[in-house]
Formats: structure tokens, C-alpha cells, sequence
């Protein structure tokens, strides 16, 4: 389902963008540079684009 892809992506990016108590939050261009190494492989990419075409906004 898309839905379950979409949400997939926007998950990973706020959790990868969040403060953690093990870990200090990332950048978003560092959200999304990671989420575009697995494009195609863990995430659908056209669901990837619309999440790197909406933050560069």
C-alpha cells in the first residue's frame, strides 16, 4: 500500500532528525542523503522524491 510507504519514509526521516538519549539529531540534509542511499532498496522511490522535492521547498 502506499500509504505504508509513505509513512515508512516520513518515520525514518523524523527518527534519523530527532534527538535521541544515545545520540544527538541530525540534519535534515543528512536525513535525506540517508534515505536516498536506500532508494529503490528499502524505500519505494518515487515516495523518496516526493519526500526530497517537499523539504526542498
Amino acid at each position: 500500500m502506499i500509504e505504508a510507504k509513505i509513512i515508512a519514509v516520513s518515520d525514518v526521516t523524523e527518527a534519523i532528525s530527532s534527538h535521541r538519549p544515545y545520540r544527538e539529531a541530525h540534519t535534515l540534509k543528512e536525513s535525506i542523503d540517508e534515505i536516498s542511499k536506500n532508494k529503490g532498496i528499502l524505500y519505494d522511490p518515487d515516495v523518496i522524491d516526493s519526500c526530497i522535492k517537499l523539504f526542498s521547498k
